[in-house]
């Protein structure tokens, strides 16, 4: 399975912070067995995103694509309409339940807004961006993810 990993974080993007959350969710991709194709940063710009989410599923470069950063309150974040703006359909039970997952440990988790749909035959998929937060997201999500990818391909 070809993953590929998008940081939507402007300080990121231009260095001024380290990509940990990134960096969180190549080795936990990577220790179930996916193969991590392309990991970038880009700045929280919802036509940057959105471009390079529809290129990458279109041109079938990645079998899911996993972002962390965007997904809050904050005005710039613009992760989940960058998501929506290109998914053919929408997985609303990932985000939900990573939320309900997550409610129990921090309330903040209601201020969340990820998103997670299909665009052609790639899975796209927002996580927190905090490195803990993403940590227990992914991993809770993990195995009905990689199922996910293998039905939208038509090979369970």
């Amino acid at each position: 399975m070809r993953v590929a990993i998008i940081t939507a974080s402007t300080a990121v993007y231009k260095e001024r912070e380290e990509n940990q959350s990134g960096e969180v969710i190549r080795e936990m991709a990577e220790d179930a067995g996916m193969k991590v194709i392309f990991m970038k940063a880009l700045p929280n710009d919802r036509k940057v995103l959105s471009t390079v989410f529809q290129r990458m599923a279109d041109n079938h470069l990645a079998d899911l694509i996993l972002t962390t950063g965007g997904a809050g309150c904050a005005p710039d974040d613009c992760t989940p309409e960058a998501t929506l703006d290109v998914v053919d359909r929408q997985i609303a039970g990932i985000p939900e339940g990573m939320r309900a997952h997550m409610l129990s440990m921090t309330k903040r988790t209601m201020l969340n807004r990820s998103a997670a749909g299909i665009r052609g035959d790639v899975l796209i998929v927002n996580l927190p961006g905090k490195p803990g937060a993403v940590k227990e997201c992914f991993g809770y999500i993990l195995p009905e993810v990689m199922h996910a990818v293998k039905v939208i391909k038509g090979e369970a």
